[in-house]
């Protein structure tokens, strides 16, 4: 028997669609609003097959048809075709060492509610059971994605330094205390494809992603595809060389872009232990030392932004986190960094520096169950929970 509590979490269902009718909803959830010959020529589907899926799409909810746009040539104007963003809802979760952020949004990733508490245990049991109580706030989700800061695979999070996980079941631990159907990714993982689908990365063929803060972070798009490895893990820039005789790296070498970038390592080279704020304070009063710390990070992070560059000549990389504020008072720096290591014209990169909130990261691991969802990969169910 299901109890009373989990009956109110049991997901809002999501219909079986076929594959053209997949690819029309995320043409027009990505793109925005599209005309049906827009839409027919962009996935060259015949204007009878692209008017049936559509047709289907609508009744189903998820398409609503909207206002006009004038045709180029004469003749009627073009009816445009809408995402349905009230059609379902969305719980996105990220993990922190000690924290817990939660966002709901609605099928466009526009975010409904928020939320954020203090975890209350590290232990992978409580943390499921905590989860699963912010899913009681908000019933009728159709899909939770939960990411952290950790290698997981296919739902396992395989390692996670930040909780001091190995080997945990987190995909079917939460989907069995929720009766929702959940996704768990890496964090950077998730954002990258948040932001390559409903960000400023929306469309692009290419996109690097760059989070710098507690770790430092590297998401890929190429192909219009988000790049992992054949392990599952994520794209790994962090231990590329700087200078051989800087800092201390946890790997055990020296000048590792980590060994300057990461939060905890640029407090950790200044005197006082200062926070963080207090140590951005000390640079913007002209601190000798603190001047120096930061335009160390500052020119590692131009050597890593010159780096992922010359791997993939992306269309634009975004750089975000909690620890930005360090592009803010060490710029030139930075620069400096990206003309030492990229090898073209520096104004080729488009650069991408966005304010940081942890609800972004909240908000991607809703992305992310909206993906899972539309490309049918959380439908199923563990062993011994299916609803019944």
């Amino acid at each position: 028997m299901i109890s009373d509590a989990a009956t109110r979490l049991i997901a809002s269902s999501w219909p079986k669609l076929p594959e053209a009718a997949r690819d029309v909803l995320l043409e027009v959830l990505i793109h925005g609003p599209l005309s049906r010959a827009e839409i027919a020529a962009r996935l060259r589907l015949s204007r009878p097959t692209l008017t049936r899926v559509a047709k289907s799409l609508v009744a189903q909810g998820l398409l609503v048809e909207g206002d006009t746009r004038p045709r180029a040539s004469a003749g009627r104007p073009s009816e445009m075709l809408h995402v349905r963003g009230a059609a379902h809802r969305f719980l996105g979760v990220k993990l922190t060492a000690d924290r817990l952020f939660a966002a709901v949004t609605d099928l466009t990733a526009t975010p409904i509610a928020t939320a954020e508490e203090p975890l209350r245990s590290r232990d992978p049991d409580e943390v499921v059971a905590q989860i699963a109580d912010v899913a009681r706030r908000f019933p009728g989700v159709t899909g939770i994605g939960v990411t952290l800061g950790g290698v997981v695979l296919d739902g396992l999070v395989a390692r996670d330094e930040f909780l001091r996980w190995t080997d945990v079941p987190l995909k079917a631990a939460v989907t069995g205390a929720t009766r929702v159907p959940t996704a768990v990714d890496n964090d950077v993982q998730a954002l990258t494809a948040a932001e390559h689908w409903f960000g400023p990365g929306a469309g692009l063929r290419s996109l690097a992603v760059i989070t710098v803060g507690a770790g430092v972070g590297t998401g890929l798009i190429v192909g219009g595809g988000l790049v992992a490895g054949s392990h599952g893990l994520p794209p790994h820039f962090s231990h590329t060389l700087v200078d051989a005789k800087g800092p201390q790296c946890g790997c055990g070498r020296r000048g590792c872009i980590s060994s300057y970038l990461m939060t905890h390592v640029v407090l950790q080279r200044l005197t006082g232990n200062p926070s963080y704020a207090e140590a951005l304070d000390r640079v913007r009063a002209g601190d000798p030392q603190a001047r120096q710390v930061f335009d160390e990070a500052g020119y590692a992070l131009g050597v890593l932004i010159g780096t992922v560059a010359n791997v993939i000549d992306p269309q634009k990389v975004l750089l975000t986190g909690e620890g930005l504020p360090l592009y803010e008072v060490s710029s030139p720096l930075v620069h400096d960094g990206i003309e030492d290591t990229y090898e073209d014209d520096p104004d080729l990169i488009e650069l991408d520096v966005r304010p940081f909130d942890f609800s972004e990261w909240a908000r991607s691991g809703a992305a992310l169950a909206i993906k899972e969802t539309i490309t049918g990969a959380i439908t199923e169910w563990p062993q011994g929970n299916r609803r019944r």
